[in-house]
Formats: C-alpha cells, sequence, structure tokens
C-alpha cells in the first residue's frame, strides 16, 4: 500500500477534469463580461448611495462582497486557464492548428485577460472606495 498524502488522487483528479473541459470563446469573454458587470455594480452603489444618503459612506458590506467575489471569479478563471496551457502536446512554436494548440491559445488569451482584468476590478474599486463626497 502506498503512503499518499490525503486529498492526493483527488487533485489530481480535479486537474485532470480541468484540463479536460471544453475551451470556447466564451469562456474567454468570462473575466472582461465579470469587471463589466462589478464596473456597473460600482457605479449604481454610487448613484444609488448619493440618491439617497446624499454621500458615499466609507464602508459597505455589500460593496466589499460584491469586489470579493469579482475576484474570486475572475482568479478561479484565470487557474483554470493556466492549467490548461500546460496542457501536454507538441513542443513551441505552435504553428500546426491542432486542437492542443488551439485550447492552449484560447488558455492564454483567457489567463492574459483574467490578469487584466483582475487590474480593473481593484482600478474600479478603489475610488469608490476613498471618495465620500457625490459632487
Amino acid at each position: 500500500m502506498k503512503n499518499e498524502a490525503p486529498h492526493g488522487p483527488e487533485r489530481r483528479g480535479f486537474r485532470h477534469r480541468i484540463r479536460e473541459l471544453r475551451v470556447t470563446l466564451w469562456t474567454l469573454i468570462v473575466p472582461p463580461s465579470v469587471w463589466a458587470v462589478h464596473f456597473l455594480f460600482c457605479y449604481l452603489w454610487a448613484a444609488v448611495s448619493c440618491a439617497k444618503l446624499g454621500e458615499l459612506p466609507r464602508f459597505t458590506v455589500a460593496f466589499v462582497i460584491g469586489t470579493v467575489v469579482a475576484e474570486a471569479i475572475i482568479l478561479a478563471s484565470g487557474w483554470i486557464a493556466w492549467l490548461q496551457t500546460h496542457t501536454p502536446g507538441d513542443p513551441a512554436p505552435h504553428d500546426q492548428g491542432t486542437d492542443v494548440d488551439r485550447l492552449r491559445f484560447l488558455a492564454m488569451s483567457t489567463l492574459l485577460l483574467a490578469g487584466l482584468s483582475f487590474i480593473a476590478v481593484i482600478f474600479t474599486a478603489v475610488p469608490a472606495l476613498m471618495l465620500t463626497d457625490c459632487r
């Protein structure tokens, strides 16, 4: 009997299932879409707060939860894309147009968009946390 770490086979199984996911253009737009929804949420939150209170509250649990959820979804998307960029196959250059090459291309594009979207969510959240005046 082998001495394996607990959760060892489950982890490998989970990563293997992620690598087997079918990547499409729909998965590519998840990170920027999450950022866009967060952007809309921030500005609606600011507009409603200014209309009802006349000022922006310094700390709102709903705003923080919305930002954390957006960042978590973007991180999960980036992690899945990162795992898929490491799919076994031919070494670079990937100029054959095979299914694995297309998977890696879409996964790398998703990974880069996830990084950009992660930073964009931070840049959207910081002004909303720092501003208190509605003028």
